[in-house]
């Protein structure tokens, strides 16, 4: 496993996550992965399967202290009390004393940022979590955040593959010594019928999902989350270090970006988001 280093935090390069996956798969999917060999897990409050997470955990045999383990508060829970309160939870549900790293689900501008910024301060220095950082953030959002903590913020995980330009984002989070994390990579499936992601595949003798996490974790500072739940899938997903992408490859996939190509944006979450350069 490759690791991302960023303010202070090192981070497995390559993450599994558990979007929209029922808790009876995570119990059966997240001991299976890391007993495979994955060391970061994601999940959030709003996923409702952080005690599936937490017992998976358990059940795999894999020291805690071995599992890079991320989680992310709520819009609901931004208020200072109702923070403190919502990440207690969450690590009751997790069973475990701290998290390896808290995020900020999504912009919420009912609550100040300056007390969102100011909550994940707090419950860092009471050693609940080891590092902070945020997701969905436009770079003004991540200017901002950055002046107004204490502590460095490690990553901002955000919707990014082949079709979406990052690089407005990617730039931004280096510059601040911070990483970022995709999620979406896949595209909601549309990456496996793309002739060019095949082409690349067949040449590499790799699956297009090999390709495309490939291409995620061989850019400077970028983690990548994979989500499945077929055991099989997620041993393919893993096998990832083994091969290089050439100068050309890396190129091609960046140049299926296109101006229509974000899929996450919901009302009333969504940010004023960058534009592409």
């Amino acid at each position: 496993m490759h690791f991302v280093t960023a303010n202070g935090g090192s981070i497995p390069a390559l993450g599994f996550g558990t979007f929209r996956m029922p808790g009876a798969d995570v119990l059966r999917m997240v001991p299976h992965a890391l007993k495979l060999g994955f060391r970061h897990v994601d999940t959030a409050q709003i996923y409702g399967n952080e005690a599936e997470v937490g017992e998976g955990i358990v059940k795999s045999g894999v020291a805690r202290s071995d599992v890079f383990l991320t989680t992310k508060v709520w819009v609901e829970n931004y208020r200072r009390d109702a923070f403190a309160a919502s990440v207690n939870e969450s690590l009751k549900k997790l069973k475990t004393d701290h998290v390896d790293l808290l995020l900020l689900h999504w912009p919420n501008t009912v609550v100040p940022l300056a007390e969102q910024i100011g909550a994940l301060n707090e419950v860092k220095a009471a050693g609940k979590v080891r590092h902070i950082g945020v997701s969905n953030f436009s770079t003004a959002l991540m200017a901002e955040a950055i002046a107004l903590s204490d502590a460095p913020l490690v990553t901002n995980q955000v919707e990014y593959h082949p079709y979406l330009n990052q690089k407005p984002v990617i730039d931004a989070a280096r510059e601040a010594g911070m990483s970022v994390t995709g999620y979406y990579g896949m595209a909601d499936g549309a990456v496996f019928d793309d002739a060019v992601l095949n082409e690349i595949a067949v040449r590499n003798g790799k699956a297009v999902a090999q390709i495309v996490l490939r291409w995620l974790v061989q850019q400077e500072n970028v983690i990548a989350l994979s989500k499945t739940v077929g055991e099989a899938r997620a041993a393919e997903n893993l096998a990832i270090f083994d091969f290089v992408l050439s100068s050309d490859d890396m190129k091609a996939v960046h140049a299926l970006a296109r101006t229509d190509g974000r899929i996450v944006s919901p009302n009333g979450l969504a940010p004023v988001w960058d534009k592409a350069a």
